[in-house]
């Protein structure tokens, strides 16, 4: 039986082509094992992680899983002064996502969006689909036209 994900069902809804992934059943937790179960380019399989700045603004920033958030250039992203991110235990009250579940598609409440410029450089990136084990493959085009998303250098790479 194939599993639907909020996230898929608000693809098809929108008509939004996407390619589903099951990595449930291999055991990868991190984001590089995630790539390396699906046998994709780690630079095209994004972390969705979620922010909060000192005026209280949440903020949720898409970056590849081989490399970081830099906070400094996050914060710059969207005109904060200096922004953390969000406790874990925050996470599902604020997301209806669970920490390695979270989804820029479908949270409780839309917040400004940001994913690494070099999210451009790949005709689709993949991501989660909104459930621990599943990621789906979205183009950036089309995901800009669902969500408000921005793309900005953000990251510092790691490899």
């Amino acid at each position: 039986m194939e599993v639907k994900t909020n996230v898929m069902r608000i693809l098809d809804a929108h008509r939004v082509p996407y390619r589903s992934y099951c990595y449930a059943d291999t055991g990868a937790t991190s984001g590089d094992a995630v790539a390396a179960a699906l046998g994709q380019n780690p630079h095209q399989v994004f972390k969705t992680l979620v922010t909060v700045s000192r005026s209280c603004n949440h903020y949720v920033f898409m970056v590849p899983v081989c490399a970081e958030l830099d906070l400094k250039r996050a914060a710059a992203a969207v005109g904060e002064k200096s922004i953390d991110m969000l406790k874990m235990r925050d996470l599902l009250g604020l997301t209806g996502y669970v920490h390695g579940g979270c989804s820029p598609i479908g949270m409780k409440k839309q917040f400004k969006t940001v994913a690494d410029a070099s999210a451009q450089n790949f005709d689709t990136i993949i991501f989660s689909a909104g459930r621990i084990g599943y990621q789906v493959q979205v183009s950036p085009t089309d995901l800009a036209k669902l969500i408000p998303i921005t793309f900005f250098d953000i990251c510092v790479s790691r490899n």
